[in-house]
């Protein structure tokens, strides 16, 4: 054991749960490419020493205090380069906190004491994007690195007995020297906007089956939210990550990175609706703001926006007149078409036929009780696109389009409509039409999972796997119960050659899966799929058990069916492959024959002698 002054640096990735709940292999994958093409290649080059990984961190030891904040900050403003044109929701950022101090040196070379201690209290202070150092280092640096400084006095650090001041490193998006304004003000590589998490509203209705209702509130606020560009908004797909999980708000407010937090519940009791809402200040963990409502359930809308409002009082953020009218604008003014909307929606997700029928009732019904409701006519196109091209129910493809149409008179900007006319699209074999739609809708909304998702699925099929990959890979981090994304991601990666992306998305998949089965036992969908995917894995007893369960429950669907096939296919059972397969191709439409044609999960089969009959009935 010995004992050495040292600047140490203590770093980690801001909102890494959040990150992880989104996208755990993407998050990883890029870390991973961080440290390895920027971050060890500069502390090297700083002649830093790396003691040691902590998952989202590290620890690192500089004889020299002078490098340890060069190295930092030019870690910080390569990452503010890094990070251009990432979504807000999906960039890596660091915190860097430093400390000179007396350190001690065990046998296996990791450190301890006091000057470790304070480096990391520091860095939990840090600001997103930011470097934070002790007063120490800042008297040591001087005027040689050319910085500027802010002095943000004596702090209070945890378990650290002693007051310290702390001050944060002026960093801008550009090295010093890279510009005239080049380190004469403070900016930190995240938003300097008000920041807001909309954790998901607790069902107290006492019936699992309004969970959709309190979903469509949070998801409703969120969006909200998210259309007032004075404020940063997280998405919905990191936020329901934190779904029917014990929240310490105070660490959940670290993890996510934000100011605030808004917390609540709702209950629905026949025709009136309770909600409870707090806004949390998420240093302190204290309530800025807390009501509870008592409404007519045909109060919801106005409910919402009166609630968004409160928020934009409480943080004194400046509404824009557009802003205004975008948050007054809601969907429907039907409460009743609104509910059988979100039912639709939920049904949506699983695809064999008794779920696709079940929400196109929901979503016709909403359009009889409103027939302005663009959004529910988008769900009866998506409806009529899969029953058609999973099932052979029959569809006017003009008709389809017409249904988009008709949406898109209601609400010119609905992204969603724009990737269901692809879909119908598809359906007809009209690719290059279908490709324009798509693109339409991603240019309106980048963020929409239905246009992310049904777009992969095609540039999968049409043999574009790269494009495939970063779309499934953004459709999975907007939904964060989306299964059908990361499974698909494994036969992706595998046509790839990327055997170790294969398997880490293919575990992914399985996870919400089975997290789906849990929720809802009685769909055969998330069975079906994760089924193939065992056995690409090789997990064989699993595979069966999945597929058993999945034809136990929908026997006779197309879906279950094919999906059955690849299943064999890929145990080795090639006969009874094929005889599934001959049962259910004749049904499928459109772009469909080509999955099957492409469709790596069947690749053993296509030797055998009974495939050419298969082509044909694919044709």
């Amino acid at each position: 054991m010995e004992r050495r002054l040292a600047a140490i640096l203590a770093a980690d990735v801001v909102g890494f749960s959040r990150l992880m709940g989104a996208n755990e292999v993407g998050t990883l994958t890029a870390l991973k490419a961080h440290r390895a093409e920027l971050i060890d290649p500069l502390i090297a080059g700083h002649h830093g020493r790396i003691v040691k990984l902590t998952g989202d961190g590290m620890l690192v030891e500089f004889a020299s205090v002078v490098n340890a904040v060069a190295c930092s900050t030019l870690i910080q403003q390569q990452m503010f380069v890094r990070n251009a044109g990432i979504p807000e929701d999906r960039r890596l950022q660091f915190r860097i906190g430093i400390n000179l101090g007396d350190i001690i040196v065990e046998d296996d070379d990791d450190i301890f004491g006091d000057g470790v201690n304070v480096a990391a209290r520091i860095e939990s202070i840090a600001k997103p994007g930011g470097v934070s150092v002790s007063a120490a280092v800042r008297d040591n640096v001087g005027n040689r690195l050319e910085l500027s400084w802010r002095d943000t006095g004596e702090q209070k650090l945890k378990n650290i007995e002693r007051l310290v001041r702390v001050y944060d490193v002026c960093i801008d998006g550009e090295p010093p020297g890279g510009g005239d304004d080049s380190g004469a003000f403070c900016r930190v590589a995240g938003s300097d906007k008000p920041s807001v998490a909309v954790l998901p509203f607790d069902n107290m209705s006492g019936d699992p089956e309004q969970e959709y209702f309190s979903d469509g509130i949070t998801e409703d606020l969120i969006t909200d939210l998210s259309k007032i560009s004075g404020l940063f908004v997280v998405g919905r797909n990191t936020m329901f990550t934190y779904k029917h999980k014990a929240v310490q708000l105070q660490q959940a407010a670290t993890e996510l990175g934000v100011n605030f937090l808004l917390e609540g519940s709702v209950r629905k009791m026949g025709n009136r609706v309770r909600i409870t809402s707090q806004l949390i200040d998420g240093a302190t963990g204290g309530h800025v703001w807390a009501d509870r409502y008592d409404r007519e359930l045909t109060d919801i809308f106005a409910l919402q926006d009166e609630i968004t409002r409160t928020i934009v009082e409480q943080l004194k953020v400046r509404l824009l007149p557009e802003e205004k009218t975008a948050i007054e604008l809601a969907p429907t003014g039907n409460v009743e078409a609104y509910t059988y909307y979100l039912r639709g929606r939920q049904f949506f997700r699983m695809t064999t036929k008794s779920f696709l029928l079940l929400a196109r009732r929901m979503f016709v019904k909403a359009t009889e009780l409103d027939p302005d409701y663009a959004r529910a006519y988008t769900g009866i196109a998506n409806c009529d696109s899969l029953l058609n091209a999973w099932h052979g129910v029959a569809m006017s493809v003009d008709e389809v389009l017409a249904i988009t149409d008709k949406a898109l008179s209601l609400e010119p900007g609905l992204a969603e409509a724009y990737a269901a006319r692809g879909v119908a699209l598809l359906v007809s074999e009209r690719r290059d039409e279908a490709v324009t739609a798509f693109e339409t809708a991603l240019a309106l909304d980048p963020n929409s999972h239905e246009a992310n998702f049904l777009y992969a699925k095609y540039n999968f099929i049409s043999g574009n796997l790269e494009r495939a990959a970063a779309l499934f890979i953004r459709a999975l981090e907007l939904q964060p119960d989306d299964y059908f994304a990361p499974l698909v991601l494994q036969s992706v990666y595998h046509s790839l050659g990327r055997s170790e992306e294969a398997k880490r998305y293919a575990w992914l998949g399985l996870k919400r899966a089975e997290d789906a089965l849990r929720l809802h036992p009685e769909a055969s969908d998330p069975a079906q799929l994760g089924a193939a995917t065992l056995a690409a894995l090789g997990e064989n007893e699993r595979a069966q058990e999945w597929l058993a369960r999945a034809l136990a429950i929908d026997p006779d669907d197309n879906n279950v069916r094919y999906n059955a096939a690849c299943t064999y296919a890929l145990l080795g059972r090639t006969d009874q492959a094929i005889d599934l397969l001959e049962a259910s191709l004749p049904t499928l439409r459109g772009h469909l024959k080509t999955w099957f044609q492409t469709d790596p999960d069947l690749d053993s089969i296509r030797a055998h002698p009974r495939y050419g009959r298969l082509l044909q009935l694919a044709n």
